[in-house]
């Protein structure tokens, strides 16, 4: 099963509450990638770097990926994803730390300072499924957090 779903109350960021969270749509039919669009209103000054949490998270199956990027229309105006693409795991849904709620990290790198309005896009995000090596030993590993949580 593939969808998203807002986190759970308690995991809310922004004092927003979740009837005003708006769950992401593909833009057209043959769109690849659904649209984020952010719960709030942000500056992010030139050469920063703002973490916005959508307040959402995704369910998939464990053979998938989720993948988050910025739009060409940020790039334009000169945001990006501060880590350049962002993976996403299956098991990063229903954490205890954070709910799975789906952060991007933007870092402005244009001249100007860039303000975000609550309701503005501020990504996107498509599914993929992906292969592992065909003699891989299965990782043992168990998720225990949130955002920057995996394990190395």
């Amino acid at each position: 099963m593939r969808k998203f779903a807002v986190v759970k109350d308690q995991f809310l960021k922004y004092d927003v509450k979740a009837d005003e969270i708006k769950i992401p749509v593909r833009a057209t039919r043959t769109s690849v990638a659904y649209d984020v669009y952010s719960p709030i209103t942000v500056e992010i000054p030139s050469g920063e770097t703002k973490l916005i949490f959508s307040n959402l998270k995704a369910y998939f199956e464990d053979d998938e990926v989720l993948y988050m990027a910025t739009t060409s229309g940020m790039g334009k105006r000169g945001l990006m994803l501060a880590q350049g693409v962002a993976v996403i795991e299956s098991d990063y849904a229903d954490n205890e730390s954070n709910d799975g709620n789906l952060g991007f990290m933007l870092y402005n790198h244009s001249k100007d300072t860039i303000v975000i309005n609550k309701g503005d896009k501020i990504g996107q995000c498509w599914f993929a499924k992906f292969l592992v090596v065909d003699d891989e030993v299965p990782p043992t590993g168990v998720r225990t957090g949130g955002f920057g949580s995996t394990k190395k």
